[in-house]
């Protein structure tokens, strides 16, 4: 587990369209020099690549802006969340590219981003 959480003022729910979440990839290919490439398991725990957005108000930008820029360190550092499709306690962290803010109505804004669920 991580020493930071997800700030409890921020959408504890990412939003269902445009979510999308990768398995591991577990194994690593090798050419052969005559046949097919050998396959072979790299490590039994890997990273979950996920793909999410979450609507916020400007003051909720705000707050993710600190947390992502002044918590997180710019988003180096892993924090403690709800892993969006099995609502269970996960630890993430951010991968690249960085977060992005959309306008979405009125004092609305859609943050885009791309987090790695972290095995443990």
């Amino acid at each position: 587990m991580a020493d930071v959480v997800w700030p409890p003022s921020l959408p504890q729910f990412v939003q269902e369209s445009g979510y999308s979440e990768s398995l591991p990839d577990q194994t690593i290919e090798t050419s052969m020099s005559a046949g097919p490439p050998k396959i072979r398991r790299r490590f039994t725990a890997s990273f979950r690549p996920i793909q999410c957005t979450i609507m916020c108000t400007a003051a909720q930008a705000e707050t993710f802006e600190t947390f992502y820029l002044t918590t997180l360190r710019g988003g180096s550092l892993p924090f403690d969340w709800v892993n969006p499709r099995t609502q269970t306690p996960a630890t993430f962290r951010f991968r690249k590219p960085v977060p992005q803010y959309s306008p979405f109505g009125g004092n609305n804004v859609m943050i885009s981003m791309r987090l790695e669920r972290i095995p443990g």
